[in-house]
C-alpha cells in the first residue's frame, strides 16, 4: 500500500474522478429518511450483539460485536465504507451473525473519533462533508491496515464464540475493498474468503497497488464491481482476474448493473435486488470457504 498522502490521493482519484464523475458523486449519499430492513433468512440464529472497546498498537477502537446466542463459530471481520460504522452496517453485521457466523464491524477511523464518523443523511456532494470524509480516509495507511487486521482478528480469536479451527472471513465495501485484500496478505494463514463489494483503488499504478498483494494470499474472492466504476477502469476486471489466475487464487469478479455504492441498505443507490445478488454469492463464498 502507500503512504498517507498518495492513500488520500488514490481515495480522492477513485471516488471523484477515477470511479465516478463529479455528475454521480450524489451516489455517495446515505439515504434521507430510508427505513431498511434486511430480509431475515429461513432458519436464523438468535443473537447476541454488543457495542465493545478494543486496544490495538494505536488507540481503542469502538466496533459491534455480535454472533449467534450459542455455539462457536467462523469469524467474519466487516470493514465499513467512508461513511464509517453505522446502524446500517451493524444490521448487516446482524445477519451475517444470523447466518452463522461470529462478526465484528469495524470504526476504522478510531485514531480520529468514535462512531458515528459522519453526519445523518451524510452527502459526498457537499464540499465541507466531503472535505471532512476525505481528511478521515487520509489517516488511513500501509501501517494501519496491518495493525488493525492483526489487532481485530487477534481480539476476534479470543472470543468464546469464534471457532478458530476454521478460517475467517472479511468484507470490504468502497474504500475497504483495499483493506479486506490488505487483511488477506497481512493474515495469509487466517483468512480464507475476502469479499469486496463496489470497492474503490483495487488496481493502480502504484508499487503497492492491492492486486499485487494477491500472491501473498491463500484465501478465496469475490469482487463484486459497480457498472459505473466499471465504465471509467474498464480494465480493473481483466487486471484482477489475470492477477488471481496468475496466483492461482479462485475468485469470482463480477460487473453488477448497480450503482457505486448499492450495496449497504442506507444508501441513496441501494439496490435491493442487486445487493441480495451480491449477499449470496457471499454467503456461498463463506459455506465453502470457511470450514
Amino acid at each position: 500500500m502507500c503512504d498517507d498522502h498518495a492513500f488520500d490521493d488514490m481515495i480522492e482519484h477513485n471516488l471523484r474522478q477515477g470511479g465516478i464523475s463529479r455528475r454521480e458523486l450524489g451516489s455517495l449519499t446515505l439515504g434521507a429518511g430510508i427505513a431498511f430492513a434486511l430480509p431475515r433468512a429461513a432458519g436464523a440464529a438468535d443473537t447476541t450483539g454488543s457495542e465493545v472497546e478494543i486496544k490495538t498498537p494505536d488507540g481503542t477502537t469502538d466496533a459491534y460485536f455480535v454472533h449467534p446466542a450459542a455455539g462457536r463459530h467462523a469469524a467474519v471481520l466487516v470493514w465499513p465504507d467512508i461513511f464509517g460504522l453505522r446502524p446500517a452496517f451493524r444490521q448487516m453485521g446482524k445477519r451475517l451473525a444470523e447466518s452463522g457466523y461470529t462478526v465484528l464491524v469495524v470504526n476504522p477511523f478510531y485514531r480520529t473519533k468514535k462512531a458515528p464518523t459522519a453526519p445523518e443523511k451524510a452527502n459526498f456532494d457537499d464540499p465541507e462533508t466531503r472535505k471532512m470524509l476525505m481528511g478521515l480516509a487520509g489517516t488511513l495507511s500501509p501501517a494501519t491496515s496491518r495493525t488493525d487486521a492483526q489487532a481485530f482478528l487477534g481480539w476476534l480469536d479470543r472470543q468464546e464464540a469464534t471457532d478458530t479451527t476454521r478460517k475467517a472471513g472479511t468484507t470490504g465495501y468502497c474504500m475497504s475493498g483495499r483493506i479486506a485484500i490488505a487483511t488477506a496478505a497481512a493474515l495469509p494463514d487466517r483468512i480464507g474468503a475476502v469479499a469486496s463489494f463496489h470497492g474503490g483503488g483495487l488496481v493502480t499504478d502504484q508499487a503497492d497497488s492491492p492486486h499485487l498483494l494477491i500472491p501473498k494470499t491463500k484465501a478465496r474472492f469475490l469482487v463484486a464491481i459497480a457498472r459505473n466504476d466499471d465504465e471509467k477502469e474498464p480494465k480493473t476486471k481483466d487486471i484482477l482476474r489475470d492477477a488471481f489466475a496468475k496466483a492461482g487464487r479462485p475468485a469470482e469478479v463480477e460487473v453488477y448493473p448497480a450503482m457505486h455504492g448499492w450495496c449497504p441498505p442506507d444508501s441513496a443507490v441501494y439496490d435491493a435486488a442487486q445487493a441480495e445478488k451480491a449477499w449470496a454469492r457471499m454467503m456461498a463464498l463463506f459455506k465453502e470457504s470457511l470450514a
